[in-house]
């Protein structure tokens, strides 16, 4: 699927009303792969999740615009359904958020989120001592955001994350303010309020705004399920880190076992897997593979240097 499809599709998937939108993190391109094999419909490549899965950096402002890009554009190439950024706060004033939406228009990337949290300060959500920006610096940083998208590509996705429930310098009915001006004034395509307190925050929230709307988990007990969302008026279901914890238990489960018994953990692993087959998640015919390269070989190459196909 082309870029501009990609967004086209993000657009409709998240005006859908039928049916809830899960929104995944794909820890890498292989596991991209996979959960595209099992019906993801959409991804969101993390600062913390993903990207600081690669530095081993935490959250906290330390990931480089360039590194966000890098990656999420290496996940989002590697399959067909739509993958957003995670922006952080834009990484600078007005004219570096113009940068960073064209350089994930050009990476292939359909969608980004960003904070309305100061750039000094900044951390992961529910973090002690958070702030937000003052509403006007942060309606500009969105329409920067919003204005260069339609420049390149307006289905591309931009949607304000709101922090100001729990920020220190706001207050719940400020976060109310503040979703209605991101979305009316600022033009994003989505909003989330980043830390409902309860079922009736979410309804009150989503009776301030029109349009995409969803929220994180904040300080809601469990996370809720699709049902529930509907029930709330609400299309689109956040669940950041399911995947993350799901493949670290496997791997922590099968090191400790390979610590104890050795190769007889693996015979174990591959005979409880005999039946219940899982996709390998390499490069198939389609893309810059085996494939291809051997097809660009016999195009390019001579007869003598094809020779070595003979002994293969």
């Amino acid at each position: 699927m082309k870029p501009t499809e990609k967004t086209k599709r993000f657009q409709e998937l998240i005006h859908r009303k039928n049916k809830v939108l899960a929104v995944l993190h794909p820890p890498t391109a292989a596991h991209a792969r996979v959960m595209e094999k099992a019906g993801c419909e959409a991804g969101f490549v993390g600062t913390g999740g993903v990207v600081g899965t690669y530095t081993g950096m935490a959250d906290v402002g330390t990931m480089s615009m360039p590194e966000c890009v890098q990656v999420a554009g290496w996940i989002a190439q590697a399959v067909n359904f739509p993958v957003m950024m995670d922006g952080d706060t834009g990484h600078g004033g007005v004219m570096a958020v113009r940068r960073m939406i064209r350089d994930c228009i050009h990476a292939g990337i359909a969608g980004i989120r960003i904070d309305d949290q100061p750039i000094e300060g900044k951390r992961k959500t529910q973090s002690a001592g958070m702030e937000v920006v003052p509403i006007e610096q942060a309606i500009a940083r969105y329409r920067a955001a919003v204005d260069m998208k339609n420049e390149l590509d307006p289905n591309f996705v931009v949607m304000a994350q709101c922090y100001a429930r729990d920020a220190a310098n706001s207050s719940f009915d400020d976060m109310l303010v503040r979703l209605k001006a991101y979305s009316e004034e600022a033009g994003v395509d989505w909003v989330q309020l980043e830390s409902p307190h309860s079922s009736d925050e979410i309804r009150r929230a989503r009776a301030a705004v029109e349009g995409p709307f969803s929220f994180m988990k904040g300080k809601l007990g469990r996370y809720l399920g699709f049902d529930e969302h509907l029930a709330l008026g609400v299309n689109i279901a956040w669940y950041p880190g399911f995947t993350h914890h799901v493949t670290w238990a496997a791997l922590y489960d099968f090191m400790k076992e390979f610590e104890k018994r050795g190769v007889a953990a693996w015979e174990d692993f591959v005979a409880s897997r005999k039946d219940r087959p899982y996709p390998i998640p390499e490069v198939g015919p389609e893309g810059e593979g085996l494939d291809k390269q051997r097809e660009l070989e016999e195009r390019y190459f001579s007869g003598a240097m094809l020779e070595k196909y003979r002994h293969g």
